[in-house]
C-alpha cells in the first residue's frame, strides 16, 4: 500500500494530513484531521472529515448532474438509473442537493441543521428538497440522499441532482456552486437553444479546472432538429475547449423523457451508459483517491485558519477582540447590503442591455424583412419551373442565401457594440468591487487576508468578457414524405404557389432567428 510521508506542520498543535493516499490509509488520515478538529471545537470541518472519509473507504464518488434549470436533470438521472426517484416538473425544482447512491431497496432520508439523518418516506422527498415546498431551503436541510437498486451505481458511482443555475431563485445557484469542492466528476447537461449560457459556462469553466472527466449531454433531443444539435454540440464543444485548454469527449444527444416512456429512438442513449461504465472501470479509484486529496487539503486549509485565529484570539486583550468581533459583524452586515444592492443594479443593468439589443433587432429586422421579400420577389421567377420538390429546394436554398446576405454583414456591429456595452458595465462593477475590497482591506481583519486586494476587467471575473453570436442557422428541413407527395401531384401553378408562401415564411424565420439568437457569456464575477 503506498504510503503518505508529507505533512503539513502547525506550530505546537499538531500535524496534519495532506498528501494523497489510497482509499484506506486516506479515510485514516481524514479521521485523524476529524479527532483534530473535534479537539479545537471546529465542528463542522470534523463532520465533513468523518463523512468524507466514510465516502473515501467505501470507494464512492460524485457524478454531479450541472446545468442551467430546466435542462432536464432530474428526468436525466431518472431516466439513467430506470427509477423515478427525484421530483421533476415545469418549474424550477431542486432546491437541496440530493445524492443517488446504490441501496438494495428504495430508501430516501435527509440531514437536516443538528447533523443528524432522518429516514423519511420516498413520497416525501418533494417536501425537503424542491423549491415549491422548501423554497430556497428555508427548512435548512443540510443533504439528502436517495438508495437506488441500480446496477450502474453498483460499484460506488453516486449521482448528485444539483439546483439548476440562472432561475429567479438566487440561493439555487449559490447552492450549487457551494457544492463545487465535493464534485468528483460532472455530467454537463445543456440544450439547443441556448448551447451553453454565461453562468453555465463559468460553472463548468470552474469544475472542469477542478476535475478531468467532464461528461457532455444534449437533453430534450426529441424537441429540435438534426441541424440544431449539430450546432449546438459543436459551439459547446469549442468554447469549452478553449475555456479550460483541453479536448473534450463526444456530446452524448439523447431524451431523457423518451427514455423514461421507453419510446422513440435511443439516439446516443447507449453510449452515454457505456461512457459510464467505463468511468466506474477505468476512474473510479482515481475519482476516489482524487476527491481524498482535494478534501485533506481544503479542509486542512479550514482548520488551520481555524487554529490560527485561536492563536491570535488568546494573545490579544479582551477589549481587542471584542472589539474585532464588532467590527467582523458590520464588515459582514455591509457585505450583505453591497452584495443584495449589487443584485439589483445587475438585474438592472442585464434589462438595460436586453431592451437596447430588442429594440436594435426590431429596427433591424423591420428593414430588412422588406428588403428580403423584394429581392425574393425578384429572384423568384429565376428559378426554372420543373418538378415540384427540385423547385421547393431551390426556393429554400434561395431564402437561406438572402437570409444571410442580410444578416451577416449586420452581425459584426451588433457584436461589438455588445462587446463595449459589456465592458463598460464590466468596468463600472469592477470599480464597485474594488471600493468595498479596500474597505475590507482598511478594517485590518486577519481573517479577510486570502481575500483579493483588486478585481480588473478580467481577472475579476470567471469569465472572460465577451459577446458571441450563435453560429448561423441555416438549413432547411427536408420536406414530410406528404408534403413531397403534394409537391409532385399537386398541379404546377398550385405547388407553385404553395411552395413559394412556405419558402417566404422561411425566409421570415431565418431573419428573425438569426438576428435575435446573441447570447451574452460573461455575467457572474
Amino acid at each position: 500500500m503506498q504510503e503518505c510521508n508529507s505533512r503539513s506542520t502547525v506550530q505546537d498543535y499538531g500535524s496534519i494530513p495532506t498528501e494523497t493516499c489510497v482509499s484506506a490509509d486516506g479515510a485514516s488520515r481524514l479521521l485523524q484531521l476529524a479527532d483534530l478538529a473535534q479537539e479545537l471545537e471546529a465542528e463542522a470541518v470534523a463532520q465533513e472529515a468523518r463523512e468524507l472519509a466514510q465516502r473515501v473507504a467505501e470507494g464512492r464518488f460524485y457524478v454531479a448532474c450541472v446545468g442551467q434549470f430546466k435542462r432536464g436533470k432530474s428526468t436525466l438521472l431518472n431516466a439513467l438509473v430506470g427509477y423515478e426517484v427525484v421530483p421533476t416538473g415545469f418549474v424550477p425544482v431542486t432546491a437541496v442537493p440530493t445524492v443517488i447512491r446504490f441501496g438494495n431497496a428504495l430508501h430516501a432520508r435527509v440531514r437536516m441543521r443538528d447533523g443528524l439523518w432522518r429516514d423519511i418516506a420516498m413520497s416525501d422527498l418533494k417536501q425537503y428538497v424542491t423549491e415549491e415546498l422548501n423554497p430556497e431551503n428555508k427548512k435548512a436541510v443540510e443533504g439528502a440522499e436517495v438508495f437506488v437498486p441500480s446496477p450502474l451505481l453498483s460499484s460506488g458511482m453516486c449521482f448528485v441532482d444539483t439546483p439548476g443555475l440562472g432561475s429567479v431563485f438566487t440561493g439555487n445557484t449559490a447552492t450549487t456552486r457551494a457544492f463545487i469542492p465535493h464534485i468528483d466528476t460532472a455530467l454537463v447537461v445543456v440544450g439547443a437553444d441556448p448551447p451553453i449560457a454565461g453562468e453555465e459556462l463559468a460553472l463548468v469553466e470552474t469544475v472542469g479546472k477542478q476535475v478531468q472527466d467532464l461528461i457532455l449531454v444534449i437533453n430534450k433531443s426529441d424537441r429540435t432538429s438534426d441541424p440544431e444539435r449539430a450546432a449546438a454540440a459543436k459551439f459547446t464543444r469549442d468554447i469549452l475547449e478553449k475555456r479550460l485548454h483541453r479536448p473534450m469527449s463526444e456530446v452524448f444527444e439523447v431524451s431523457a423523457v423518451e427514455r423514461m416512456e421507453k419510446r422513440g429512438p435511443l439516439r446516443d442513449w447507449e453510449k452515454l451508459l457505456a461512457s459510464l461504465r467505463h468511468l466506474v472501470d477505468d476512474s473510479g479509484r482515481t475519482l476516489v483517491r482524487a476527491a481524498c486529496d482535494r478534501g485533506l487539503q481544503r479542509l486542512s486549509e479550514q482548520l488551520l485558519a481555524v487554529i490560527n485565529e485561536d492563536r491570535d484570539a488568546l494573545q490579544r486583550p479582551i477589549e481587542e477582540s471584542e472589539r474585532r468581533i464588532g467590527l467582523m459583524k458590520e464588515t459582514i452586515s455591509e457585505a450583505e447590503r453591497s452584495m443584495h444592492e449589487l443584485k439589483f443594479l445587475f438585474m438592472a443593468e442585464q434589462h438595460r442591455i436586453s431592451d437596447l439589443f430588442g429594440d436594435r433587432h426590431k429596427q433591424f429586422f423591420n428593414s430588412a424583412w422588406t428588403e428580403a421579400e423584394a429581392e425574393f420577389a425578384g429572384e423568384l421567377p429565376s428559378i426554372p419551373l420543373g418538378f415540384g420538390p427540385h423547385f421547393r429546394r431551390l426556393a429554400m436554398h434561395l431564402a437561406q442565401e438572402i437570409s444571410r446576405r442580410k444578416v451577416m454583414p449586420w452581425l459584426k456591429p451588433e457584436q461589438e457594440e455588445g462587446e463595449r456595452q459589456y465592458r463598460a458595465v464590466a468596468a463600472r462593477f469592477v470599480e464597485m468591487g474594488n471600493n468595498f475590497l479596500k474597505k475590507l482591506a482598511d478594517a485590518d481583519l486577519s481573517e479577510l487576508t486570502r481575500m483579493p486586494h483588486a478585481l480588473d476587467p478580467e481577472k475579476g471575473f470567471r469569465v472572460r468578457s465577451s459577446f458571441i453570436f450563435e453560429d448561423f442557422i441555416g438549413t432547411a428541413q427536408p420536406p414530410s414524405p406528404l408534403r413531397w407527395l403534394a409537391d409532385v401531384f399537386l398541379p404546377l401553378v398550385g405547388a407553385r404557389k404553395v411552395i413559394t408562401n412556405e419558402a417566404r415564411e422561411f425566409l421570415r424565420h431565418l431573419l428573425e432567428v438569426n438576428s435575435a439568437c446573441t447570447k451574452r457569456c460573461s455575467q457572474s464575477h
